[in-house]
């Protein structure tokens, strides 16, 4: 499979898919198509909701790109690619329709940050998910912003610290999913019912809902160049190039 991003306007809504080979991990190529899709696909009158998801039916996405972390050698390029995944976010706050995530099975780093950044989330039993990013040697600093706005501080610093996986029953419990399924079948049938009916909406009151559950956020702009400055800067430092290697190695192992 092939890194790609694409785009079709089905009855009014728009169907995003992305898809990369290694477990749909986002490379800055593909934040920077998904970013602008995002906004391109809000911005056309006929589009009443957008639907984001990923390609295969096993991992939703594995966050960033491993491979592209460690070519990475000097704060520009890092701040660049951390700020790509801030634009898919910010995208898809200020798009001005409704997002919805589709989550088919497990989802670390970034991936959550998706998954938080939705309006409304439908997932699979099997799609756990875990902030895995102190395992690289950095934090879940550009996405914490849209995490935490669901689940809490609290339990955002919980997953920030400990990297443990949370079911999807617990990721439904804290917000984050808003209908689960037993498999990948059920949740399509009934994603399909969900925007079928929301085609069917006035779009005055969808953008009117997006812009008041957005309340409150305009402050995300302002903490995005501090927090993308914190992944950027620990990145580089040689522990976290080692922390990247030894966990390719034991993902080759298995």
């Amino acid at each position: 499979m092939n890194e790609f991003v694409a785009s079709e306007i089905k009855n009014n809504i728009a169907e995003i898919t992305f898809g990369t080979p290694k477990s749909n991990s986002l490379p800055g190529a593909i934040l920077e198509k998904l970013a602008h899709t995002i906004l391109e696909e809000g911005a056309k009158g006929e589009v009443k909701a957008i639907l984001v998801k990923s390609e295969g039916e096993k991992a939703f996405c594995a966050g960033a790109s491993f491979d592209e972390l460690l070519a990475i050698d000097e704060l520009e390029a890092s701040t660049q690619f951390f700020g790509g995944f801030a634009k898919v976010l910010n995208a898809m706050r200020n798009c001005g329709k409704i997002v919805v995530v589709r989550v088919q099975g497990k989802t670390t780093g970034g991936g959550v940050g998706i998954a938080c950044g939705a309006d409304y989330c439908f997932a699979t039993k099997d799609s756990a998910l875990a902030l895995t990013e102190i395992n690289l040697g950095i934090g879940p600093f550009v996405i914490g912003p849209y995490v935490e706005r669901k689940i809490g501080k609290s339990q955002f610093s919980a997953m920030a610290i400990d990297a443990d996986f949370r079911s999807a029953e617990w990721a439904e419990q804290h917000n984050v999913y808003h209908s689960v399924s037993d498999n990948i079948m059920e949740m399509d049938e009934k994603l399909e019912k969900f925007m079928h009916t929301l085609a069917s909406r006035s779009s005055d009151a969808l953008a009117l809902i997006k812009k008041v559950s957005w309340e409150g956020t305009d402050h995300f702009n302002e903490l995005m160049p501090a927090r993308i400055h914190m992944s950027a800067s620990l990145i580089l430092e040689d522990s976290a190039k080692k922390n990247i290697e030894a966990i390719k190695e034991r993902l080759r192992a298995k």
